[in-house]
């Protein structure tokens, strides 16, 4: 059985009982979710201090929607009510925690929310937040608060993926237009290889489509399945291509591994492209005998439907920079000292781009994936500048040491409520900790956004009229998405 969420418990313990603590008489609680800071976050040099929005609508569609549905407003009342108390009682002591305002939200039969935001796929300033989210009904004021957890831990991770995999579209863009390689190409080129690295099958779901708002390759095939289920992905959502894995190539055994390469190679994958994993024993025999060996075979591959024909050698161990570019304290002259591009250049040469930057024949390509960052990306492309080779001659394969060492703190990404009303009179609300350095000082009262010439400006301590201009938009409301966006639209708003 697959493990169903309830969505009453989608939360930490501390939020349960905030409803009694909030003054007598509260009516409304107004938050917004913010990215506060990048100080964390291991971007490029130049990075400009935008975020990508991105994720709200699949929370919207799978968490507020289907999972509220399915698991409480069309169960039993009385059901979920005792299983509310139960876990409540249970670990929180006996009636620590009523559940009248459950029986209350049940009988109600939706959520009682609503969330502006801006548009998904936005770039959007550090210190301004993506939206806002206020209750509709004065009797459920702990709605808003009580959802932050869950909120929150669905929104961080799909903006902050989506941000790191703009910025590697913006470094390999930066790189082709430098070189002289086909922009075409920049799409495929950032692949994701994060799945297995994830916390959990729906993180790399999640996550993987953060990556496609800016790429089409991609290796993790329940990110398709999402783009497409609540991002009305169409078209061409995601591609990858055969390859192989070390146990592949270790069952063929050493002694015949060329055979391996040749039944691939000829007669499993005579056409298209296909990646072979070439470190399992000793990389660069394959890449400067058992090339030499296949140079025929290779260079008589008939492309398939979309004129490729290609053969990817893919080294996974080792320093990246090196094994691509060289390694200067290597034997001179050596296949460690020139470096994979360097070496196929010389069995199958290739041509020159107009800038005078060398591409491998069409036939030969190298992909590499293992412990890949923007740093180390940057730094294989400056070596192959360096060389005289233009960036079209690798893709690199984008893991979980890019995509799962991060958390909500890579952004400062926070839910903070900034005004409420009691008893008929708005309160701003903020908080400013003298203890702090500034980072978790927040907004005050009702907020505005506006898009200027410095990109989306934040505007607080706003009247009601005020509040409601801007470029905050209203996309979900008393249980229904009332804005749609398709992924395709995302990606043209990144281009």
């Amino acid at each position: 059985m697959s493990i169903k969420i309830n969505p009453l418990n989608a939360i930490d313990f501390y939020k349960a009982d905030h409803r009694r603590q909030y003054p007598v008489g509260t009516e409304y609680v107004y938050a917004n979710f913010t990215p506060r800071s990048s100080r964390l976050a291991k971007m490029m040099p130049d990075f400009d201090d935008k975020i990508v929005f991105f994720g709200l609508q699949g929370f919207i569609k799978h968490f507020l929607i289907e999972t509220w549905n399915e698991g409480f407003f069309n169960q039993p009342k009385a059901k979920v009510v005792a299983a509310y108390k139960r876990r409540m009682d249970n670990s929180l002591g006996e009636g620590a925690v009523p559940v009248e305002h459950i029986e209350a939200l049940h009988d109600l039969g939706y959520l009682p929310l609503k969330i502006k935001a801006l548009t998904e796929g936005s770039r959007v300033n550090i210190k301004v937040p993506v939206l806002t989210i206020i209750n509709t009904d004065p009797n459920f004021f702990w709605l808003t608060n009580y959802i932050e957890t869950v909120l929150s831990a669905e929104l961080w991770k799909s903006c902050t993926t989506a941000t790191i995999a703009y910025e590697y579209k913006r470094l390999l863009t930066q790189y082709a237009e430098k070189t002289g390689a086909a922009l075409d190409f920049v799409p495929v080129q950032g692949h994701d290889f994060s799945s297995r690295g994830m916390s959990g099958i729906y993180d790399a779901a999640q996550s993987g489509v953060g990556h496609l708002t800016s790429f089409i390759g991609t290796d993790s095939v329940a990110s398709i399945d999402y783009a497409e289920e609540y991002y009305n992905a169409t078209g061409v959502v995601g591609v990858s291509v055969p390859a192989t894995e070390h146990s592949v190539m270790c069952m063929g055994s050493e002694d015949s591994e060329i055979e391996t390469f040749r039944r691939l190679i000829c007669e499993l994958y005579p056409s298209g492209v296909v990646s072979i994993v070439s470190d399992t024993w000793d990389f660069w025999r394959v890449i400067t005998e058992f090339s030499v060996e296949l140079k025929a075979e290779i260079l008589n591959r008939q492309p398939n439907a979309l004129g490729l024909a290609k053969v990817v050698f893919r080294p996974d161990s080792g320093d990246p920079v090196k094994i691509i570019c060289g390694d200067p304290d290597a034997e001179v002259d050596s296949p460690a000292y020139k470096g994979a591009v360097q070496c196929l250049w010389e069995i199958f040469g290739g041509t020159e781009t107009t800038q005078g930057y060398k591409v491998l024949n069409e036939r030969v390509g190298l992909i590499y994936g293992d412990s890949i960052t923007l740093e180390r990306a940057q730094n294989i492309l400056k070596g192959l500048v360096a060389k005289g080779f233009a960036s079209n001659n690798l893709v690199f394969g984008i893991g979980s040491y890019t995509y799962n060492y991060l958390t909500r703190d890579t952004f400062g990404f926070a839910v903070k409520a900034t005004w409420g009303q009691v008893n008929g009179v708005g309160r701003d609300l903020f908080k400013d900790p003298a203890t702090d350095s500034g980072v978790k000082k927040s907004a005050k009262g009702l907020l505005r956004i506006e898009q200027t010439e410095n990109g989306f400006e934040l505007f607080d301590q706003q009247t009601a009229e005020q509040e409601n201009m801007g470029v905050l938009q209203t996309v979900f409301e008393n249980g229904q998405l009332l804005r749609e966006c398709s992924l395709d639209q995302i990606r043209e708003r990144l281009a």
